[in-house]
């Protein structure tokens, strides 16, 4: 059992006339220590006087204080006994009947405690914090967010809220993906042609100023969070060649990219780090690499790449940032650990459940090797609205899972153990419900009006078969159809009924065998069946979520034939009853990023309008496989996702799932 929630449990048992209220423990992240006393702070906080240096930091947080009240006082200091690295961010909260009180090192430091106040008087309203010293610290030194505007524009009022939340929950990292083949999103006053609409592909014309990114920069720094440019090279550069009709690996190219990168030097002027790419490109100038690093550390900045990407050797390179399985440190260079980090290919709800779980760089904590961790957006395929970019990606929940993991550290596994898969009776299965809980307590207070589709899953049960062989016929039918059993019996072989937890299931991840998804050995042209039984304890109108197949915000996929929920021949009844598919609004028959996903996602769509019925309600799917890449998709995803929300879809409805019918 985890040592706080060991902690946490004593503190139900041992002091029971507050400990109700506290053992829900909203706390996000969850701190390091926490050593709850006796009593509690009853009144509201002012500012020490010692502590007036600090006030914009106080306003900054959120933290409330009147004119009147017990002190809140703040102190830099030598060292937070206790707290054990990356010291420069730790502090000590200490809450008493006299006031409160915070010790950092750093105004770092300060700043994450402020919000860990703020939280705490979030969750008591009316007063009555309960006393406690906590002392805290970040596991990593990097905790990031990577939004990818060289794809598509985002707004800065759109990033703003994004890296508010950042703050928040601690995370300390923006990166800025600024330029890409469909364009270059920063102005350049040397070379203007590069934002010119002629030289975009998508969304022409949306770039940001000198000025914007001036703003953005100040904003960043004021909120603790360290912004890092992205300037993607040699790769991924058609907008460069567009521009100037060279290829940057060129003379020439090389040439004019290093004026750009001084005025990028220049413009970013608060910024440590400048990220250069170096991925996914066929290199021809053997020297291009290290000499752009030079330039750039000429400069003052520090210098990221990704890997795989170019071969660095230690002291080549300043830090590292690993994508994709093949990713790996460089001895002696910092890495950042972005594998499996795309939430771009992320459902609503079985892959938050792997991200939690993690393990940053397979490690418990950061070290000099393994800095942290950046948490990726990319927007390969085109959303026409912010809006369902932040929701089709689940951006904010996702952002508090790895929050709290980068922050806390540990993890039950690098995405090699449970994957994506809710075991009961499991510490990991405890520690996710545990997440899960807090994460929802915070959706009802900070994420009203902001795009946040997860709701509870950890009570929601299945029975799902083992795998029917259909040899390629989609449409076959097997007994489950016609009568549900614990196990069903097909040429010799016996086909068993198993249970699985979770809103969402795979039974083959979009990565295949590199995440362990329900089924240890998926096989090409079965079908599996799952089902369940909701109790609801009136008849009522209701909202059903329900995919088969999640659109990767990076794929260039079809969408479903009309009238199919796939293009497999998935089906799902409700009381025997088949549930078509809503009218799907993109008709295209030829694959393409530029054209936008339409309402192929359960969560950008209006949910399904049906009833259920007084008492046990059937939910049954089949699930048929083909090959697992077709044209229709390249990267298939056999799964599905089902839940009952409200009709406006903002809410779950609060039913029983259970296959075994147990209320």
């Amino acid at each position: 059992m985890h040592t706080i929630l060991k902690l946490f449990i004593g503190v139900i048992l041992s002091v029971g006339y507050f400990s109700i209220a506290y053992g829900q423990n909203s706390l996000l992240p969850k701190p390091q220590r926490v050593d709850i006393k006796s009593g509690s702070m009853k009144s509201p906080l002012k500012l020490s006087d010692l502590s007036v240096n600090f006030v914009d930091l106080v306003d900054i947080s959120g933290v409330s204080l009147e004119k009147r009240g017990l002190e809140l006082k703040i102190n830099i200091v030598d060292s937070i006994s206790g707290a054990e690295m990356n010291l420069d961010e730790a502090y000590r909260l200490t809450i008493s009947k006299q006031g409160a009180c915070i010790d950092a090192t750093t105004q770092k430091g300060i700043f994450w405690a402020l919000q860990t106040l703020a939280q705490l008087q979030k969750e008591y309203p009316k007063g009555g914090i309960p006393c406690m010293e906590i002392v805290d610290w970040p596991a990593f030194r990097v905790r990031g967010f990577m939004q990818d505007v060289g794809r598509s524009y985002i707004s800065l009022k759109e990033l703003k809220e994004e890296i508010a939340v950042l703050a928040k929950y601690k995370m300390n990292v923006f990166h800025w993906h600024l330029t890409e083949n469909q364009a270059w999103r920063v102005e350049s006053k040397i070379y203007p042609q590069l934002v010119a609409e002629e030289n975009m592909t998508r969304m022409a014309g949306k770039y940001y100023t000198h000025e914007e990114v001036k703003e953005l920069q100040d904003y960043c720094k004021s909120l603790n969070i360290t912004l890092i440019p992205e300037i993607d090279m040699p790769g991924h550069s058609a907008a460069f060649v567009r521009a100037f009709g060279v290829d940057m690996q060129s003379r020439e190219g090389t040439s004019i990219l290093k004026e750009l990168i001084a005025e990028i030097c220049d413009i970013f002027d608060q910024v440590p780090y400048i990220h250069i790419g170096t991925d996914e490109v066929r290199f021809t100038n053997p020297t291009f690499c290290d000499e752009m690093v030079a330039f750039v550390r000429e400069r003052g900045k520090k210098v990221i790449s990704w890997n795989p990407g170019w071969n660095y050797k230690a002291g080549e390179i300043d830090m590292t940032q690993m994508w994709s399985f093949r990713g790996k440190p460089t001895p002696g260079v910092p890495a950042i650990d972005s594998k499996f980090h795309y939430i771009n290919h992320f459902d609503a709800f079985a892959d938050i459940v792997a991200l939690y779980g993690s393990r940053i760089g397979n490690v418990s904590k950061g070290s000099d090797q393994i800095a942290g961790t950046i948490l990726a957006v990319w927007h390969d395929r085109y959303l026409d609205s912010e809006y369902n970019m932040n929701i089709e990606n689940h951006i904010y929940p996702n952002i508090l899972a790895i929050a709290e993991r980068s922050w806390l550290g540990g993890g039950s596994q690098y995405y090699d153990d449970y994957g994506t898969n809710l075991i009961e009776g499991t510490e990991s299965f405890e520690s996710f419900r545990d997440f899960e809980s807090r994460m929802l307590w915070h959706k009802s207070r900070y994420f009203k009006d902001l795009p946040f589709a997860y709701q509870k899953q950890t009570d929601i049960k299945w029975s799902i078969t083992d795998q029917f062989p259909n040899d390629g016929d989609l449409s076959r039918s097997f007994e489950p159809e016609i009568s549900i059993k614990p196990n069903y019996i097909i040429a010799g072989d016996t086909i068993n009924v198993n249970q699985a937890v979770g809103a969402g299931i795979y039974l083959r991840h979009v990565w295949g065998s590199l995440i362990p998804t329900f089924y240890s050995d998926p096989k090409e042209n079965h079908t599996a069946y799952a089902w369940t039984y909701v109790y609801s304890n009136k008849r009522q109108d209701v909202g059903l979520w329900f995919e088969t197949q999640n659109y990767s915000r990076s794929e260039s996929d079809l969408p479903p034939p009309q009238g199919k929920w796939d293009y497999r021949e998935s089906k799902i009844w409700i009381n025997d009853k088949e549930v078509l598919p809503p009218t799907w609004s993109a008709t295209h028959t030829e694959r393409s990023n530029e054209i936008s996903l339409g309402n192929e996602n359960m969560v950008g769509r209006d949910p399904i309008a049906l009833s259920l019925e007084r008492g046990w309600n059937k939910v049954f799917i089949k699930l048929p496989i083909g090959k697992f890449s077709v044209p229709q998709a390249r990267l298939t995803k056999w799964m599905f996702s089902a839940m009952f929300v409200t009709v406006d879809g903002r809410e779950r409805i609060e039913l029983i799932y259970s296959p075994e019918k147990k209320k």
